[in-house]
């Protein structure tokens, strides 16, 4: 046996225990008669203390290694003295005195620094994939994903749901992207599609009887990437028969409801979740998936400009169309190199430009790029002074 516990499971019960471990050297510390090795699993981190006295066999190996050697270490579970506990670390009350090491495997000095993010270049970290892997935050990534997958699948089971497998190789269906294409060798000149989701399969499940669907899916879509879009992706996917919209919804909110509640703990969770419809939405963020943490909202000028002379303005309002704007209060000392770099801000964006007014104090001056067409007193705020930009929609 390679080990008798992980490097992440030791603790100050464990005093005096003769154990095996196994896993990589995360750091070495030289101290001369004492050397110290963190040791390193996907579980954790063990201190192991190499102590000539103890071991000069193990010492001496201990010196000639360095990060990422993989060893197999032999000792003895001991307390660490109580200026020298990590109370950042699981395993900070104890260390492993060691009597035997043994060299599974040797290592060159890595392009990535393992220990902590080294910030380099993204395209070396894909190259290096099987080193980034081994960094903490990758390790994280990949059981919070694991834990999320395994909470849906016990979740979905535990309300009447089967999980079924589709086909990968089916038959291109219209869909709202390119297919991937896999050229067949059995029939020369026609090719299967890779599914972009699995659409039409699972509502030929509903037909069959299958009321309640669902599958972690691996969908293909041979579309450009952007931000929020990438070949290859994977979807949690669900049917269900004999289900009105409320149905659907709340069992979604019961789903992330606990799923956070018991994958994330220490995450904020809003319940119920708010709810808006799709005119509520554009009417109040001009967006069909807005983030609700954005406090700067639309808000209609139509009205208060109903009268402007204003083209831009009278034009829009003219043709049916309305004016909104961004009310940012406490902006309306903003001097006019700041509302000019708004400007180019807006106009890197796509628009045209920035039609823009700083409404001040009672008493104070109306500043606008329009100003000549808006009366004061229809403007004139009731507290602190702010700016609004203005937006035609």
């Amino acid at each position: 046996m390679f080990r008798s516990h992980t490097c992440g499971a030791l603790r100050a019960g464990d005093a005096g225990s003769e154990v095996t471990l196994a896993g990589w050297v995360n750091r070495r510390r030289d101290h001369g008669p004492l050397i110290f090795i963190d040791l390193r699993d996907r579980y954790g981190m063990t201190q192991v203390v190499f102590d000539a006295a103890a071991s000069a066999q193990a010492h001496a190996l201990a010196g000639d290694v360095r990060s990422e050697f993989v060893l197999q270490i032999r000792g003895t579970v001991r307390p660490r003295p109580a200026d020298a506990i990590n109370p950042e670390l699981a395993t900070g009350a104890i260390e492993v005195l060691a009597s035997a090491v043994e060299v599974l495997n040797s290592a060159k000095t890595t392009p990535l620094y393992i220990a902590k993010e080294g910030g380099e270049e993204e395209s070396l970290r894909l190259k290096y994939r099987y080193l980034d892997l081994r960094r903490e935050r990758m390790q994280r990534n990949l059981i919070l994903r694991h834990r999320v997958i395994k909470f849906m699948r016990d979740f979905l089971d535990q309300h009447g749901f089967l999980e079924i497998e589709t086909p990968i190789l089916i038959k291109s269906t219209p869909e709202g992207a390119r297919d991937y294409l896999v050229p067949s060798r059995v029939h020369p000149g026609e090719f299967y599609a890779l599914p972009q989701s699995p659409q039409q399969l699972k509502q030929l499940l509903m037909v069959a009887g299958y009321d309640r669907y669902f599958q972690i899916a691996r969908c293909f879509r041979d579309e450009d990437l952007r931000a929020d879009r990438q070949p290859e992706f994977t979807q949690l996917d669900m049917e269900l028969s004999f289900v009105d919209q409320e149905d659907v919804i709340t069992l979604i909110e019961q789903l992330f409801s606990e799923l956070c509640r018991s994958v994330v703990p220490q995450k904020h969770l809003v319940t119920p979740f708010p709810r808006l419809t799709y005119a509520e939405a554009m009417a109040r963020y001009g967006s069909d998936k807005p983030d609700l943490r954005y406090g700067l909202e639309l808000v209609d000028l139509s009205t208060a400009l109903a009268a402007s002379e204003f083209n831009v303005f009278k034009a829009a309002l003219a043709q049916g169309g309305q004016v909104k704007g961004l009310r940012a209060p406490g902006c309306g000392s903003y001097s006019r190199k700041q509302l000019d770099e708004l400007t180019e801000l807006a106009k890197a964006g796509g628009a045209k430009g920035l039609a823009w007014a700083a409404l001040p104090n009672a008493g104070g001056e109306l500043r606008s790029s329009f100003a000549k067409f808006l009366s004061a007193a229809r403007w004139m705020p009731s507290s602190a002074s702010w700016a609004v930009s203005l937006g035609i929609f």
